[in-house]
């Protein structure tokens, strides 16, 4: 029973070189936006703060499949990076943001233990 846990968890884990390789694609799209100044923050230098860093490694989760947490780093980010990029965002997008978040992020745990117990019984 014991191995059979240990082979599950091992089979959801990615190879170093595909950690990697993904990290590399999402530094190389994140240039991408940033030199060619596709959410017009200004500079390079803009790009590159502590809230895109958030961004930044929800991304990463998402695609090493750890979605909640994934869902949440981004929401974050994204929350603190919404004022500089749309200063006068509606009221109503305030106010259902975090309950939208917190909803989605609720959501996605519960169907990533439905999965996960799918695949444990297998």
């Amino acid at each position: 029973m014991r191995n059979k846990d240990h082979f599950i968890k091992r089979q959801r884990e990615h190879h170093p070189q595909v950690g990697i390789g993904l990290f590399l694609i999402v530094l190389g799209l994140a240039l991408l936006v940033a030199t060619n100044d596709l959410l017009h923050l200004g500079g390079v230098k803009e790009y590159f703060t502590w809230e895109t860093a958030l961004i930044f490694i929800g991304v990463l989760l998402l695609l090493n499949l750890r979605f909640a947490g994934g869902l949440f780093l981004i929401a974050l980010g994204g929350w603190f990076l919404l004022d500089r990029i749309e200063p006068d965002l509606p009221e109503i997008v305030r106010t259902l943001y975090w309950p939208s978040v917190i909803i989605v992020v609720g959501i996605t745990l519960i169907f990533s233990s439905l999965f996960k117990r799918k695949r444990s019984t297998n």
